[in-house]
């Protein structure tokens, strides 16, 4: 318990480091130097950037000039340390010391943190950032193809690199396909970049699961947003969000997910 509350905290400050990260890419400044108030610019201390609490204490206002903190930041501390928890339980169920265990979870913490930052990014902007997106793409090839090892049984055991290759291409190739069709009406290019960085991630079959999940709920909130006439047939919804919640689900219980549907199919 005591490991994971450590995790759990690790995730709130990388959280609050995201949500540095996300603010500056709207702006286009360097991640370099201190914290400051979006809207009175002043250079804010210690007290001001504990994860969640200073939220709280704060009564989600700047303490300086008065002015309302977005909710986005608690809620992105929240959602990455709720993340690097479930990392913990799931894909990293006994604490060891050794390289690939080291490797497994920073390269683990990283993606779900990237992940984090494009569907905030892509929620409030309806673009997916290429200076975050990129990068992720580029080290989870380099992770894969230099070996992709996952636990299972408490016991590291190589996945076929061709796997993730496959799932990323034919992910992407999908959304390439809906892309031209539409002429960019329907699926926005940024969406086709993103698959790779899925399927790196997820391999095959757990991606299939990612889009079918995407694109359930997907048509529950677009739905859901007709009805209360927050959106029009014709309005204009980013996808990301979407890619993101079914790739995280699938990361977690995929494969639990997968077995019941053939076991519900009798196969």
């Amino acid at each position: 318990m005591f490991y994971y509350f450590i995790i759990f905290i690790l995730g709130l400050i990388i959280g609050s480091f995201l949500n540095c990260v996300i603010y500056r890419l709207e702006k286009e400044k360097k991640l370099t130097g201190r914290s400051y108030c979006p809207d009175c610019k002043h250079i804010l201390e210690w007290q001001d950037l504990v994860p969640i609490f200073s939220f709280l204490f704060l009564r989600g206002r700047c303490r300086y000039c008065h002015k309302k903190i977005s909710r986005r930041y608690p809620l992105v501390e929240i959602a990455t340390g709720s993340m690097f928890l479930l990392i913990s339980i799931f894909q990293l169920p006994k604490f060891e010391f050794s390289i690939f265990y080291f490797l497994f979870s920073i390269f683990s913490f990283y993606v779900v943190s990237s992940l984090i930052v494009i569907f905030a990014y892509d929620l409030k902007h309806y673009i997916i950032p290429d200076k975050v997106l990129f990068p992720a793409i580029g080290i989870s090839f380099i992770y894969r193809f230099l070996g992709s090892f996952q636990i299972s049984n408490f016991k590291f055991e190589i996945v076929s690199f061709g796997s993730y290759i496959f799932a990323a291409l034919m992910a992407s190739g999908f959304f390439l396909l809906i892309y031209l069709i539409s002429q960019g009406r329907w699926m926005g290019f940024g969406d086709c970049k993103l698959a790779i960085l899925l399927g790196l991630i997820l391999g095959f079959p757990k991606i299939l699961l990612a889009l079918f999940l995407a694109f359930l709920f997907g048509a529950i909130i677009g739905i859901i947003l007709l009805l209360l006439r927050k959106k029009k047939l014709k309005s204009e919804v980013p996808f990301a969000p979407f890619l993101i919640t079914g790739a995280l689900l699938s990361m977690f219980w995929g494969q639990t997910i997968i077995n019941l549907y053939f076991r519900f199919l009798g196969v």
